[in-house]
């Protein structure tokens, strides 16, 4: 019988001039499903109109319901799936973890943190907008060296979209964490750009079996899709510091490195969960099918006490 080990879903190294692809293999292998099937009606028509223009040699043109019906439209489904990420991905943040090789001086702007060409990448994960403010939820671990960091040397790039579809890159300031249960809030300042932060649902009322969605920036693959059911619920995982952290999310929507910190989405947008852990066979680096997420009605119960304490509520007295 294959183990199976447990990791969080970071620390995927990818080199400073690694440019991420900007699609993932979901969407290519329905771009060439769709594909086919407007071939084979495309084809089916031409023949249809090729034997009918021989019944009927004053036919010159090309019937315009035949045009329509190759004319292909996404089924209902992929309807649904392309308006919500389209609604989603705006407000899901790219991290990168950056390891300065000098302490830049104080004159140095933000956007230019980590440009330094001998700085090293050292993982990448997810986020997403909390609010219009520019704070932004992530996993504890995606952040932990930056959160315990003494050599100030420690940075974290963000990149996000604003709501006019411009592309942001900023320096996340750590202000809050909790690795008890794997939460973290970076900022980012905002001034000048308006942020798109997600729609929050609620975890307390999921069923097993409920279509569930993940995006987030796998292997540094930006903005991907993966998408599943809500495999089960109340589960036990480990926290980064040994505690187990209770009501877990379990589900099959693939949940790799570089993902964590990412949404949890169900069929109406709505964030119901973090995504933070999956299951691996041991030495393999290959994901189960066993993923996790925090619960998002944990997450909106701690992460106000981060903005405004940066800290849980149990850890200030």
């Amino acid at each position: 019988m294959a183990k199976l080990g447990f990791v969080m879903c970071i620390q995927y190294p990818i080199s400073p001039h690694q440019i991420p692809a900007s699609s993932s293999s979901n969407s290519n292998n329905t771009h060439f499903i769709i594909t086919r099937r407007k071939s084979l009606i495309f084809t089916s028509s031409l023949l249809a109109f090729h034997l009918h223009s021989h019944q009927n040699p004053n036919i010159s043109t090309f019937p315009s319901a035949i045009a329509q019906e190759a004319d292909d439209e996404f089924d209902p489904e992929e309807n649904r799936l392309v308006q919500i990420f389209q609604e989603t991905s705006s407000s899901v943040a790219f991290i990168k973890d950056i390891e300065l090789t000098k302490i830049p001086n104080s004159t140095t702007s933000e956007n230019d943190v980590g440009e330094d060409e001998n700085a090293k990448v050292e993982g990448t994960g997810s986020g997403f907008i909390w609010d219009k403010f520019g704070h932004i939820v992530t996993n504890y671990h995606v952040v932990s060296k930056l959160a315990t960091d003494t050599s100030g040397l420690q940075r974290c790039k963000v990149y996000l979209i604003d709501s006019g579809g411009n592309n942001i890159i900023r320096e996340g300031k750590i202000i809050g964490f909790d690795p008890d249960y794997d939460l973290a809030v970076l900022k980012v300042d905002a001034v000048g750009n308006e942020l798109n932060p997600v729609t929050i649902g609620k975890s307390r009322e999921l069923q097993v079996g409920q279509s569930c969605f993940a995006i987030g920036n796998p292997y540094g693959y930006e903005n991907t899709l993966t998408t599943g059911v809500i495999s089960g619920l109340g589960r036990e995982i480990p926290s980064p510091n040994g505690k187990a952290i209770r009501g877990a999310i379990q589900t099959d929507a693939a949940i790799n490195a570089g993902n964590s910190g990412g949404p949890l989405i169900d069929s109406y947008g709505h964030v119901i969960g973090v995504n933070t852990a999956t299951f691996t066979r041991k030495g393999s680096g290959i994901s189960s099918g066993v993923n996790f997420a925090i619960p998002i009605d944990t997450a909106v119960r701690i992460v106000p006490y981060l903005i405004v304490y940066g800290t849980p509520y149990t850890d200030r007295y």
